[in-house]
């Protein structure tokens, strides 16, 4: 079974990872999403991230974070997501918009709320020293 194909944007800020809750979800998520045909990796996570949180990334500023291969969140099938993730620059405060129902800044002690690629995620950034 193919893999989800995903991209998603590492934000931290105070010491907490910015995350996202989709309508109709209970999980948060890292902010992205999946590509659109043809789009390399900065094309559509700077896609995403407009539609989601209304900001815009620095194409220049994107620095690779990690590429995670871990359980996809919600399917029973047992599919996995296959998500590269990168810091970058922003400008403008972001604010949940579209499919997204809240934003949060979460901790290491909330890595719960997270399906496996953000626990994950906020696992590697306690052992960086990043996130409390």
């Amino acid at each position: 079974m193919t893999p989800i194909d995903a991209l998603a944007w590492v934000h931290v800020r105070d010491r907490r990872l910015l995350s996202v809750r989709t309508t109709g979800k209970e999980k948060f998520y890292l902010p992205g999403g999946k590509r659109e045909p043809g789009e390399g990796d900065v094309e559509g996570l700077c896609r995403e991230i407009r539609e989601e949180l209304g900001v815009a990334l620095d194409p220049l500023s994107f620095r690779f974070f990690a590429l995670l291969d871990e359980q996809a969140d919600g399917f029973a099938d047992g599919r996995r997501v296959r998500m590269t993730c990168y810091t970058a620059d922003h400008a403008g405060e972001p604010e949940p918009s579209a499919e997204i129902a809240e934003s949060a800044w979460l901790r290491a002690a909330d890595a719960a709320a997270c399906p496996p690629a953000g626990q994950r995620v906020l696992r590697m950034l306690a052992e960086a020293g990043l996130v409390d």
